[in-house]
């Protein structure tokens, strides 16, 4: 039976059923997304489809709530909030409608629903204080969605509506680029995995173009590698590779005698011709051509070892 109306309650929103909103109106485009709280609504009936609202969570009936006493769980015992319930049951399907590759779809919905959906299910359910963010706790997905409702004094009967109407192409937006960082890092990773190989025991990595490539070097346990290069644009860089990817902290740094340098001061301190750049932070150098950006990454290499 085909699907005609997606409904959640009227009123205030929060990103739980937002980013539901996103799965399954890119799911069902034809169908017309209702925000109501009326019981007639709110019942499951014919090619309805209800989440964050109705006090019941049945597949087959077509309701994911999770106010409700019990409410549902996730294996490990973590909540659900609407979005973990959508995901869970259409998010597979979402990820084929955006052309997700058959074969990367378990592992990507697996890594987005860890790495995106679960921690918009921990703070819609008070599991987990947007706090902990620190000092960037404003600028967390939940959060940022949540200031798109009107302010308090905008009471117009139709507030609430047009705030989340217009918020929707914005949680989308962080969605789809979710999605298509994680399919874009799958392919990133086989291209990594054969420069790898070509590198050999060389503990420089080139690639034929910018692209994630830690996490790929982190699985193929290759410790030995220090530097990547590769072309950007009209130019070369030189990269470090950074320990954890939740830090700063890189396997080994490019020269201190390089730090903050441009052009003919640079060349000057490297000894390379078309030397152009490099960071004050030293994690990243750039030079007019290949043979150039070698030729720092081998000197880089070198004081690396050497200290």
């Amino acid at each position: 039976m085909p699907i005609t109306h997606l409904v959640t309650h009227s009123g205030g929103f929060h990103a739980d059923e937002l980013l539901s909103s996103v799965v399954l109106t890119r799911l069902y485009p034809e169908a017309q997304l209702v925000r109501s709280r009326d019981a007639a609504w709110i019942t499951p009936g014919a090619g309805r489809l209800i989440y964050d609202v109705g006090r019941a969570y049945d597949a087959a009936a077509g309701i994911f709530d999770h106010h409700q006493r019990p409410n549902p769980l996730r294996p490990d015992g973590q909540p659900y909030s609407s979005f973990g319930l959508i995901w869970h049951h259409f998010g597979r399907d979402y990820l084929r409608a955006l052309t997700v590759p058959e074969a990367n779809i378990d592992e990507i919905h697996q890594s987005l629903d860890a790495g995106f959906v679960l921690p918009v299910d921990l703070i819609d359910n008070g599991a987990l204080e947007p706090s902990v963010a620190g000092p960037l706790a404003g600028l967390t997905l939940p959060v940022l969605l949540e200031t798109l409702k009107p302010a308090f004094d905008d009471r117009g009967t139709d507030a609430d509506d047009r705030a989340f109407a217009d918020a929707l192409p914005v949680a989308r937006a962080f969605v789809e680029a979710a999605v298509r960082g994680k399919a874009a890092k799958r392919r990133a990773g086989a291209m990594v995995q054969a420069a790898i190989a070509q590198a050999g025991a060389s503990r420089v990595l080139e690639l034929p173009m910018g692209m994630p490539f830690r996490a790929a070097v982190e699985a193929a346990g290759a410790d030995h590698l220090l530097f990547v290069v590769h072309p950007r644009g009209d130019d070369w860089a030189l990269t470090t590779i950074r320990k954890r990817g939740d830090g700063f902290e890189s396997r080994a740094d490019l020269p201190a005698a390089w730090a903050g340098l441009t052009d003919a001061a640079l060349e000057a301190a490297s000894g390379v011709r078309g030397a152009k750049f490099c960071h004050n932070a030293r994690f990243i150098a750039v030079a007019e051509t290949r043979a150039a950006i070698l030729e720092m990454a081998e000197l880089s290499v070198a004081e690396a070892v050497s200290g």
